[in-house]
């Protein structure tokens, strides 16, 4: 297949010569896990200690990587991609860490506005949100292990089926597909439960309701297969937004703690291999209640399933097909694959720049801790930098 990746003309052509050196920049800050280190603890400080840092991380870290404070600030964006580029957006609140029922319940209604808000929109035709957004993170896991419920906590696990029941209904009545995040293991079992019921109520026509695979993990796959085994049986329809993965050293760290075997693949070429057997499987059998959404900045990953679509007739705008990266990165792959007829969207985040700081400083971290992506992103936007200049 013809390379098509290396188009940095196409990829960058949204961005400024003032926005390609801001990234030029943080890339090149990025790229040293010591910078990271340091630039973390010190945010970390500035935030604690109230220091007049909110324009500065505005201007650099946060605008790249987010689309705004709300979702009417990510418009702008949201239309620039959509018009000139062909990019769809996938509106992401993404604030972290809550713990009340009032946090739990704020970020139902954001989820829901979000939802009305794709309604309106042919460019935003996902919605998201985690399930920690709408619930406790130790009682999913209290859930997942069985674990006896107090009459409180039984209370409590109902409020959050009823918050994910409620995202759920309004998605499917305004169809809207509506894609939900996957989180650490340990805490994975109760929220793959409580998708698999939403998917059972909701998907009986078509796919509304995206879980997520983490492919990281060495089990996905038989429970992708799994899962659509029940799919057939039971006549709905699977949605699997399938990735890598982002917990990786937590999990590792975590098992070694207590003792368990580590559900991480143990190397990455075996990741690589499940997340490219896990899409293989769902492109074979898209014409049997499957619709996949493939989120992965890998190259070669993203021509693999461009060669399965050609070699099983899935025209690339089948919109049950979907490619997807996030917002600030992997641009050669996103804007490359909408210039030639295939469906892609960005993850867009959004949020009050303090809260949403633990998202930034994970993608700071994740960027640095992954073999070759940052520079790979420096190379790319050199070699525009580099094109632009000799053009003129």
């Amino acid at each position: 297949m013809e390379k098509l990746f290396d188009n940095t003309e196409v990829a960058f052509a949204l961005k400024s010569d003032k926005e390609l050196r801001r990234a030029q920049f943080l890339f090149k800050m990025i790229s040293n896990p010591s910078m990271v280190k340091i630039g973390t603890s010190l945010t970390h400080f500035a935030i604690k200690t109230k220091l007049p840092v909110k324009g500065l991380i505005r201007s650099t870290v946060f605008d790249h990587f987010c689309g705004g404070e709300n979702e009417d600030d990510c418009l702008k964006v949201v239309d620039k991609m959509y018009v000139k580029g062909g990019v769809s957006s996938v509106l992401d609140y993404s604030v972290e860490g809550k713990e009340t029922e009032e946090q739990f319940d704020a970020a139902e209604r954001m989820t829901i506005k979000t939802i009305y808000f794709a309604k309106e929109r042919q460019a935003i035709p996902f919605a998201v949100f985690k399930p920690t957004g709408v619930g406790r993170f130790d009682l999913y896991v209290k859930v997942g292990e069985n674990q006896t419920l107090s009459a409180e906590e039984e209370k409590e696990w109902n409020r959050v089926i009823q918050r994910f029941d409620n995202i759920c209904r309004i998605a499917f009545e305004n169809d809207v597909k509506l894609l939900i995040d996957a989180e650490h293991s340990w805490m994975q079992d109760a929220a793959d439960d409580l998708v698999l019921d939403m998917m059972r109520k909701y998907n009986k026509n078509k796919v509304i309701v995206y879980n997520t695979a983490q492919t990281y993990r060495w089990d996905r796959l038989d429970y992708l297969k799994k899962i659509h085994q029940i799919a057939i049986e039971e006549g709905f329809h699977i949605g699997m937004k399938v990735v890598r993965g982002a917990y990786m050293e937590i999990e590792r760290e975590r098992a070694s703690e207590k003792g368990y075997p580590s559900p991480i693949c143990a190397t990455k070429s075996q990741t690589d291999a499940t997340f490219n057997n896990s899409v293989t499987y769902m492109l074979e059998n898209i014409h049997n209640k499957m619709a996949l959404f493939a989120g992965t900045h890998n190259e070669e990953s993203t021509y693999m399933i461009m060669n399965i679509m050609q070699q099983n007739g899935i025209s690339p705008d089948d919109d049950r097909v979907w490619f997807g990266q996030l917002y600030g990165m992997s641009d050669n792959i996103s804007y490359n694959l909408a210039k030639n007829g295939y469906n892609v969207a960005k993850y867009l985040p959004f949020g009050p720049v303090f809260d949403v700081m633990p998202y930034l400083i994970r993608r700071a971290e994740e960027n640095t801790s992954v073999a070759g992506q940052t520079n790979r992103e420096l190379d790319l936007i050199e070699k525009e930098i580099k094109r632009r200049k000799s053009s003129r």
